[in-house]
């Protein structure tokens, strides 16, 4: 029988759900179980797809292009695997399956309530995603905080669940904040508080994450155990780190991965974590150190660009480099300041995706900079949009080229909007988005970087390059090194006279992993690492060539 765990949260919310219910089925999958989870979101929004990029954080796209949860992007990470539109779910979406359902009469003539209709409904999900991935675990976290006023239907869904399948078939897992005061004293009230509202629910943690700062005292835990009706041996620590990915070693030195799968009554066997640690490694003890600046529209909360962060990093894996990020607000790039003295400690320059056109001009403000001094450039999306204006602008003397999503009036929209676009009106899930295959042209710098003729890409758009320039920019030495199957479609550009000037229309940071980091990035950093090794060496000198290390 499939079993389930459950994740919930205390205290306060942003506490580490995510990345502990990740790290849980890294432990898991390390056992050699088939592992699968869902993200349930208790917000109306039917999905992430129009939410604040401030607020809310990055809009994930999944291969079958759903726009999720930031946290699905940390489970695939961590887990290795491809997630899709089941794994992600919100009270919106709930409601609105209920209420078609309703206007159906598939309730046959019932009063619809929300027990058991919504709570039914959310039981399914769960269900059917391990059904359809024949999992032997599926880990489902219920976001938001216990005692929020959304949580209550979620709450009963799991208890429900846990009386249908057994007790012995389920697990539930709660991640509370152990606060500690100035004077390093730990208090363990909060969580207390916060465990009782969670059995007022009717439910009962089995296993309790603290969240904390320093270790905890024996004395301490057997207080929580006692106060909290949990068995001592399954309290955890869930220490402050720097290094997220080193998080479910952490775990596993505590004996969580046994300890669980005792509970779940599963057989256990010794961690494969082998090439986890090694990466860990070679996280922690780089042989190289380089420093990347991100330019764009939502810096100031870097969850927005969270993806990019972490293929980055990867990047910095793959070349045995540690990657230091220099956030820059584009705005801050409008003006003109002295750039030589804004980009002086970077080695490379990384423009993500955004939408509108706030903070453009400073983009292209530095996409200029990186070609006319030649440092690495790496364009997500918007990103690969503003190297084509750039060009255009000042390298094929289109005076005036623009994007139409910027300037609908420009004299050159060198980026418009694409033609299967212009007819919808809604915004929610009516992008280009998911996966879509690219043929690559050799020769190029990202042939070399994929070493294969046809890839596959995740996508998130509605503007594209203007066919009617490519011939012109082609001429003034912008390469077009990926096309759509029927060449309709530019989904890479690069400049030919430059070391590594590379835009892609799709996000290649959204399947970059850290036992296989995206090759764009991998080449991204080694360009960059090279830039840095000319710098500090003299242009007269020879650059040692660097290899890139791959898992």
């Amino acid at each position: 029988m499939t079993k389930y765990i459950f994740v919930t949260g205390g205290v306060i919310s942003g506490i580490g759900k995510g990345i502990t219910t990740a790290s849980l089925g890294r432990l898991l999958i390390n056992r050699g179980f088939k592992v699968i989870v869902v993200k349930i979101d208790p917000y109306l929004n039917v999905d992430a797809g129009v939410m604040n990029p401030f607020q809310h954080g990055e809009v994930f796209v999944t291969h079958d292009g759903a726009e999720t949860d930031l946290d699905i992007g940390n489970y695939e990470r961590f887990l290795g695997i491809d997630l899709n539109q089941y794994s992600n779910f919100t009270t919106g979406s709930v409601y609105s399956e209920v209420i078609a359902k309703e206007r159906r009469g598939d309730y046959l003539g019932q009063t619809v309530q929300l027990i058991p209709h919504i709570t039914d409904e959310i039981k399914r999900r769960i269900y059917q995603i391990g059904k359809d991935n024949e999992a032997e675990i599926v880990i489902t976290e219920i976001g938001g905080t216990i005692g929020d006023f959304e949580m209550p239907p979620f709450v009963e869904a799991i208890r429900q669940m846990a009386v249908e399948v057994g007790r012995q078939n389920t697990m539930f897992l709660h991640v509370s904040l152990i606060y500690t005061l100035p004077n390093s004293e730990s208090k363990s009230k909060p969580t207390q508080h916060s465990i009782r509202k969670l059995q007022e629910l009717g439910v009962q943690p089995d296993l309790l994450l603290c969240r904390t700062s320093q270790s905890l005292e024996e004395a301490f835990r057997q207080k929580i155990a006692l106060l909290c009706g949990i068995s001592e041996e399954y309290i955890f620590e869930g220490l402050d780190t720097k290094c997220i990915d080193e998080i479910p070693l952490n775990f596993e030195r505590q004996g969580m991965g046994h300890l669980v799968l005792k509970r779940l009554g599963l057989e256990t066997s010794p961690p494969m974590d082998v090439e986890w640690a090694a990466m860990v490694e070679k996280l922690k003890n780089p042989k190289h150190n380089t420093r990347v600046a991100v330019v764009g529209k939502y810096t100031t909360g870097s969850d927005a660009y969270i993806s990019v962060q972490e293929a980055l990093k990867h990047g910095g894996i793959a070349n045995e480099t540690a990657v230091d990020i220099e956030w820059i607000d584009s705005e801050s790039l409008t003006e003109h300041p002295d750039l030589d003295n804004v980009f002086k400690d970077v080695d490379g320059i990384l423009v993500p995706g955004g939408f509108g056109y706030r903070g453009i001009e400073g983009m292209l403000v530095a996409a200029r900079h990186a070609r006319e001094n030649r440092i690495p450039y790496f364009g997500l999306c918007l990103g690969m949009q503003c190297l084509v204006i750039e060009f255009a602008r000042n390298a094929a003397n289109l005076k005036g080229a623009n994007s139409t999503e910027v300037d609908s009036e420009t004299p050159h929209p060198v980026i418009d909007l694409m033609l299967e676009q212009r007819a919808i009106a809604d915004l929610g899930a009516t992008m280009r988005l998911g996966i879509y295959p690219c043929v690559l042209k050799e020769k190029t710098k990202s042939y070399a970087a994929y070493q294969q003729p046809i890839i596959v890409e995740r996508h998130r758009h509605r503007y594209e390059l203007n066919n009617t320039y490519r011939s012109q920019l082609e001429a003034s030495g912008l390469c077009f090194s990926g096309l759509s199957p029927d060449e309709s479609l530019v989904e890479i550009a690069e400049v030919t006279d430059h070391p590594w000037m590379v835009g892609s229309q799709f996000h290649p940071e959204f399947q970059s992993k850290p036992l296989a980091p995206h090759p764009l990035f991998r080449e991204f950093i080694a360009a960059v690492l090279r830039h840095q090794q000319q710098r500090e060496e003299g242009p007269e000198k020879d650059a040692v060539s660097l290899t890139s290390v791959t898992f």
